[in-house]
C-alpha cells in the first residue's frame, strides 16, 4: 500500500510541475515568438524567461539555497560563468540566480524542440559538439556578446554528466580560452542537487527535492595567455568539484506501485565444485 501511495504521489507532483512548466509558456508563446524575430527584443525577451524560470521554480514549491550571492557579478560586467551540468533544470535555475541580459551556449539540438526550441536558438547560442566549425563559430559569437558587456554561461563538460553529483566530466578548454581572449572573469558554480529533481533519463521523472546553486569566487584572468588555459580549466574543474554533495549523488528511481520481484535465488553448486581436491 505504501508503494502504491508514493507512486500516486509522484504522479500528482510531476502533474503538478509540469502544469506550472508550460502554462506560462502556452500563455507567454505569441510574446516570445515575436520578441525573437526581433533582435533588439532578446534583451525583453531573457527578462520574460528569467520571470518564467523565477515563478515556475516558485510553483514547484521546493526550497532553493543561493551560497555565494556576492560572488555574482552586477549586470552590465561580462563574465564566464562556468557551471557544472547534471540536470534539465540547470539552465532556469541559473536563469533565476543570474541578474541580467544574460546569454547561454547550449547544445545545439535544443533549437530542435518542437515551439520552444526555434525561439531558444534565435535569441541564445547553440553549438555541435561533433563540428569543429560550429564550436569556432560559436566561439566568435560568444566574444562578441562579452564584447558588448554582457555575461555568458558554458557548461564546459559540453554534457549532463554520467555521474551526475558525484564525479564531473572532463572540462573542455573552450570557455577558459574565451574568458583569457576576452579579458573577463571565470566565475565557477556549483549545482550538486538539481539531478535529484529532474534526472537526463529520456523520459520525465520529477521529484521534489531541495536544491542548491553556490557561487565561488571570480578567478581573474588578467595577465593569462592562452597557454594558461589548461591551468585555468583544471583550478574552475577543482573548485566546482569541491562543492558537490557525493552523498546526493545518484539518480532517484523510477516510479512503480507494483512490487519489485525478488531476485531469483543462486544457483546450487555442482556436487563436483563441493568435492575438495587431493592434497
Amino acid at each position: 500500500m505504501a508503494r502504491l501511495f508514493r507512486y500516486i504521489g509522484h504522479r500528482l507532483y510531476t502533474t503538478w510541475a509540469t502544469f506550472w512548466f508550460v502554462l506560462p509558456f502556452v500563455l507567454t508563446y505569441p510574446v516570445q515568438w515575436a520578441l525573437s524575430k526581433w533582435p533588439a527584443g532578446h534583451r525583453y525577451l531573457h527578462a520574460l524567461n528569467r520571470g518564467w524560470s523565477h515563478f515556475f521554480i516558485l510553483m514547484w514549491g521546493m526550497p532553493v539555497e543561493t551560497i555565494g550571492r556576492a560572488n555574482v557579478l552586477p549586470a552590465g560586467r561580462p563574465a564566464v560563468y562556468v557551471a557544472n551540468h547534471s540536470s534539465l533544470i540547470d539552465i532556469p535555475l541559473l536563469f533565476r540566480t543570474l541578474p541580467g541580459w544574460l546569454n547561454v551556449l547550449g547544445k545545439s539540438s535544443l533549437a530542435k524542440v518542437p515551439l520552444w526550441g526555434p525561439i531558444f536558438g534565435r535569441a541564445y547560442l547553440t553549438v555541435d559538439r561533433n563540428s569543429a566549425v560550429s564550436r569556432g563559430r560559436a566561439l566568435v559569437l560568444a566574444r562578441r556578446v562579452l564584447a558588448e558587456g554582457r555575461a555568458v554561461i558554458i557548461f564546459p563538460e559540453g554534457q549532463i554528466s554520467r555521474q551526475a553529483g558525484r564525479e564531473l566530466e572532463e572540462f573542455k578548454d573552450g570557455a577558459f580560452q574565451l574568458a583569457i581572449a576576452a579579458g573577463v572573469p571565470i566565475v565557477p558554480i556549483t549545482m550538486p542537487l538539481n539531478h535529484r529533481f529532474l534526472p537526463d533519463v529520456g523520459g520525465l521523472r520529477v521529484r521534489y527535492s531541495p536544491l542548491a546553486i553556490i557561487v565561488h569566487a571570480p578567478i581573474a584572468t588578467t595577465g593569462l595567455t592562452a597557454a594558461d588555459a589548461p591551468a585555468l580549466r583544471r583550478q574552475a574543474q577543482a573548485t566546482i568539484a569541491s562543492a558537490l554533495r557525493p552523498e546526493a549523488g545518484g539518480l532517484p528511481e523510477a516510479s512503480t506501485w507494483r512490487a519489485t520481484p525478488p531476485s531469483p535465488p543462486e544457483p546450487a553448486p555442482h556436487p563436483a565444485s563441493r568435492q575438495k581436491s587431493p592434497a
